[in-house]
């Protein structure tokens, strides 16, 4: 096993398209990062420039203690898993499990055994006879998983391993990739489009806009505490609500102007992000997660409720999702970055609701608010104010 690290890393296409921009990331020996991204972003480069497919423009890349930048990719003890698959379709199973080995000189009998063990660690014992137009996607999934194992590489490199794969077979095949690291313990380096991917297979997350870094986390603190607007919106489903609102003070009490609305910030909040309260009058971007909201009477306070009607209502089954109109502007990723309004952007906030909660169309809401999860952020910069 051995790290992976990328010391300002940038590549620059020959028609100077810049799809990686000075990349900083350490993948630590064992660990499994993802990289997550929409279509553009730089990850697939990335993980191409580790694997030699690609030649970085400037920086340093490291496999364990040895830079790799000018090394073979047939030297560089790694295993890339591919979108496609990318089986022969003339060999069987055991021939497309056993031909790294074959190709490396390994004994026969000793890669007899390995493709044998690698099989029955996938469940693809059974064909190892077949030819891949034989085989479901799933079981076509683990024979490339397997071609990778069976060599007992440093790190492996997936590049959307599932995208070709069906919803349902998709999430387990995520468990069974994310169950194989635990076991094997092999570095391993992820690239999705896919944040739900991202989120519960990796032990760290890197999501890349544009050719950047915009943050490293666990997962979880991904989710909690966001660098900048672009994260807030990128993870999480349903995304984040983001709006335009303004810090003020009134009757001593520092609070949210969200449109007609006024959120009194708790004591919690501001001691824990004494930043806030310099904000004062000024405008600012709310972020409130879908999850942060519950249904009360008309009897709890004003102070932390917001009071919407419903144009939408769509029943998921373990949950309800429930978009209400809100005169606090909306904010999207793009605008947040470049000051512009999408033309007729309909003023919505989503909330994630039990199943049980009676709510119809024209109904007028009463959602209180967990204000100690509200995140807020400088329209300027897009940079949380924590």
């Amino acid at each position: 096993m051995a790290s992976i690290a990328f010391t300002d890393v940038s590549k620059v296409f020959p028609d100077g398209t810049a799809a990686v921009d000075g990349l900083d990331l350490q993948i630590p020996d064992g660990g499994f990062t993802v990289l997550v991204g929409p279509s553009g972003s730089g990850k697939s480069t990335a993980l191409r420039m580790v694997a030699g497919l690609e030649e970085a423009t400037a920086g340093t890349i490291r496999i364990a203690d040895r830079v790799v930048n000018d090394v073979a990719p047939k030297d560089r003890d790694i295993a890339m898993v591919f979108q496609s698959y990318a089986l022969y379709p003339h060999m069987s199973v055991q021939e497309n499990l056993g031909f790294a080995l074959k190709m490396h000189s390994v004994d026969k009998g000793r890669a007899r055994d390995r493709v044998g063990a690698v099989a029955r660690r996938l469940g693809i014992d059974e064909q190892l006879l077949r030819r891949p137009r034989q085989l479901s996607g799933g079981q076509r999934q683990r024979v490339a998983l397997g071609r990778a194992i069976v060599r007992e590489p440093q790190a492996f490199l997936m590049d959307e391993p599932l995208s070709n794969l069906d919803a349902k077979l998709r999430v387990e095949m995520r468990a069974y990739i994310a169950r194989l690291h635990q076991e094997l313990g092999t570095t391993t380096l992820y690239v999705t489009h896919d944040q739900t991917e991202a989120m519960t297979m990796g032990d760290r997350v890197a999501v890349m806009r544009d050719g950047r870094l915009e943050q490293v986390d666990a997962p979880q603190e991904l989710y909690d505490r966001p660098a900048n607007l672009f994260v807030a919106a990128f993870i999480g489903s349903p995304a984040m609500n983001l709006l335009r609102g303004r810090l003020v003070l009134h009757e001593g009490r520092v609070q949210a102007q969200l449109g007609g609305e006024r959120l009194v910030l708790p004591d919690a909040l501001l001691d824990a992000r004494p930043v806030l309260s310099g904000w004062v009058d000024e405008d600012v971007v709310f972020g409130i997660r879908p999850e942060a909201v519950n249904v009360v009477d008309a009897h709890t306070p004003a102070g932390s409720v917001l009071a919407l009607q419903a144009v939408l209502v769509e029943a998921l089954g373990s949950d309800m999702l429930v978009h209400l109109r809100t005169d606090a502007p909306r904010v999207t990723v793009s605008d947040a970055f470049d000051g512009e309004d999408e033309a007729g952007l309909e003023a919505r906030f989503t909330a994630r609701l039990p199943p049980h909660v009676r709510v119809e169309v024209g109904d007028r809401v009463r959602l209180e608010v967990d204000l100690e999860r509200l995140h807020v952020f400088d329209p300027a910069t897009g940079l949380a104010l924590r």
